[in-house]
């Protein structure tokens, strides 16, 4: 906007006084076209069990012990545990690494339902005819002109809209989405101030707003002298707006004062650190930056990646190494690294490129980096180093079990879940049963094929298999299952009943409880067969370390069914992975997954890594 127009702007703003959230001016002082603005129990266990069923299973959770299991390509051991002279042979898909855990599986199923729902869709408009248009209620948003326009144009366009309320902040808000010039909107706000003679907050703010996205940082200046000079005080989003437009120019240094102010009210976002962190290093001041950085860290915020990126970019600049020494500045940015790895955070493409570069310019270390994937065994393709296993210390398994017990299954009120005495006879069950290889969750894998009539069958279909493979299964099931109908058939659920441990629970309890319990309870080797991600019950855990911890363990231990579950074949269960997938390191190496896509979900992981090594 220049100095001459904020000259002209803050004559015509001196008559304006405080009226709420307005100020106010006399409309025959405002001439100027350039002013700014801003802008979610029953159990039985048949001691003659009939060999031959067909075995299908939805929810199954395999479990062993010392023996090995072979998969279908033997490319792991099954259990870890004590499984005393039995050896099985547990059917995994030998494709790798097809996981229900794997980065982008979320989306692709997304995508084939959305595409079977299109079909459908279209059949019904075919049988039906043309299908009833509907209308949003934006079927009559403003539309924006694509020029400046004078007051008494803008007068003829409110009159032409039936002088809508708000017309002014919608039509901004409209300017925003539209990209349009900021002339255009210019001109908007001198027929306000003409019209009425006042201009709110709300419409300096989204004014402020089209300017910040825009890149109008000369504007942003002037519309910050206006608001500081005409309000008591800043909001949330014009503090944030003013810090990104501040941070990226020669007065980056005035961000450090909003931020500062914002401090006295709320936590600041860490993008709001992130942008300063970002605009000290570009001019040197490593001391700011990593200062700033410590507080995000100690204020248990997490720093966005484009600050992380920040630190590895302007990594060797000789004005930081006045300040900071290499040696000091290298520790702080492999602690970034290890903060990654103690929050299993991954990097995207873009950090874990510079990171790369930054190992590679490293001054005597020789490190090399390369794009690289892991091998079924957890062996890193590109140097050969064995990848950490998934597989829970004593410790670790010790302290989830108390966790899940405490926080998961009796939580905060048991009756919610289940009821106490419906949960000690469990208990009491499970205590007089040998520990379980397999846990299945009966009706979540009754349901795999989605047909109403197969439920008795296809679980029978999956207990069957696990059972043919000498695993020690238990069948957590519903009392409703028990009760003769056409989904479930007597002589299959008998058959179940013969092939494995079965606890039925009352029908309004919730079933996952019992299969954590029992899962946990029978030893690290023990597994579990569900399609539930099990996503609210890792949140009921009260810390970030116990929910990862719980993550890693449903990782090495969920069983899920490959496909559907077919008459006449034998059932296949996606592969488990030997290795975690967290950023790792040794004495010459590292190893970081990065995610290459933008279609994972949360509880997917990346399939991509970046190998970093010394050997040569």
């Amino acid at each position: 906007m220049g100095s001459t127009l904020l000259f002209k702007g803050r004559i015509c703003l001196k008559p304006f006084y405080h009226q709420g959230s307005f100020f106010t001016l006399n409309s025959s002082i405002f001439k100027s076209s350039h002013l700014p603005l801003s802008a979610r129990s029953l159990c039985t266990r048949d001691p003659y069990p009939t060999p031959g069923a067909r075995h299908t299973d939805r929810r199954s959770d395999a479990q062993g012990g010392d023996n090995k299991s072979t998969f279908q390509n033997r490319e792991e051991d099954f259990r870890d545990g004590a499984r005393r002279g039995k050896s099985s042979t547990l059917r995994q898909t030998p494709a790798f690494p097809k996981s229900v855990f794997a980065a982008g599986n979320a989306k692709r199923t997304a995508e084939i339902q959305k595409r079977k729902a299109a079909l459908f869709f279209q059949k019904e408009e075919q049988h039906g005819g043309e299908p009833e248009r509907r209308t949003s209620r934006g079927t009559a948003s403003l539309q924006p002109p694509d020029r400046p326009l004078s007051a008494a144009e803008w007068r003829d366009l409110k009159e032409s809209r039936g002088n809508a309320p708000r017309f002014d902040t919608r039509m901004m808000c409209t300017l925003f989405t539209t990209a349009a010039e900021l002339n255009i909107a210019k001109s908007l706000l001198t027929f306000v101030a003409t019209e009425t003679g006042t201009l709110s907050y709300e419409l300096l703010l989204r004014y402020l707003t089209l300017c910040v996205r825009g890149g109008h940082d000369a504007e942003v200046f002037d519309v910050y002298e206006i608001m500081r000079g005409n309000f008591p005080a800043l909001d949330t989003g014009a503090s944030s707006l003013f810090i990104q437009s501040f941070s990226r120019t020669e007065r980056w240094r005035e961000a450090i004062i909003i931020l500062d102010e914002v401090k006295k009210v709320f936590t600041p976002s860490p993008r709001n650190y992130g942008e300063i962190i970002t605009a000290a290093m570009l001019n040197g001041d490593t001391t700011t930056a990593w200062a700033l950085y410590d507080e995000i860290i100690e204020k248990g915020l997490t720093p966005h990646q484009e600050t992380w990126e920040a630190l590895f970019k302007a990594a060797g600049n000789p004005k930081q190494e006045e300040a900071m020494s290499a040696t000091e500045h290298q520790e702080r940015l492999l602690g970034i690294l290890l903060y990654m790895r103690d929050n299993q955070i991954y990097p995207q493409h873009s950090l874990t490129s510079t990171t790369k570069a930054w190992f590679e310019r490293l001054s005597g270390q020789k490190w090399t980096g390369s794009w690289t994937s892991a091998t079924p065994k957890g062996v890193c393709s590109c140097c050969g180093s064995q990848l950490e296993a998934i597989k829970l210390t004593d410790e670790e398994y010790q302290q989830l079990k108390d966790r899940v017990m405490a926080d998961i299954i009796q939580g905060r009120d048991v009756f919610k879940k289940t009821t106490p005495e419906e949960l000690e006879s469990f208990k009491a069950f499970v205590k007089k049963k040998p520990a379980f290889d397999v846990v299945v969750d009966g009706l979540n894998i009754a349901n795999i094929n989605n047909d109403k009539r197969l439920l008795s069958e296809t679980l029978l279909a999956v207990v069957s298999e696990l059972e043919l493979q000498g695993l020690t299964v238990l069948v957590l099931g519903r009392k409703h299952m028990l009760w003769p109908s056409r989904s479930w058939d007597r002589n299959n659920m008998k058959l179940i009943q013969q092939k494995a441990h079965c606890f039925f629970t009352e029908n309004i309890s919730e079933d996952d409880p019992f299969l954590l319990y029992a899962t946990l309870h029978s030893g690290n080797h023990c597994r579990f067969v569900s399609r539930d991600m099990m996503r609210d019950h890792k949140a009921c855990l009260p810390d970030g370390a116990s929910r990862r911890l719980f993550f890693k363990w449903q990782r090495g231990h969920q069983l899920v069914v490959d496909g559907f579950v077919t008459a006449g074949k034998r059932v296949r269960f996606q592969s488990i992975p030997t290795y975690d997938t967290i950023v790792q390191t040794s004495a010459d190496s590292w190893h970081v997954p990065y995610d290459d896509t933008e279609d994972r979900s949360t509880y997917e992981v990346p399939q991509k890594w970046l190998c970093l090594t010394t050997k040569h």
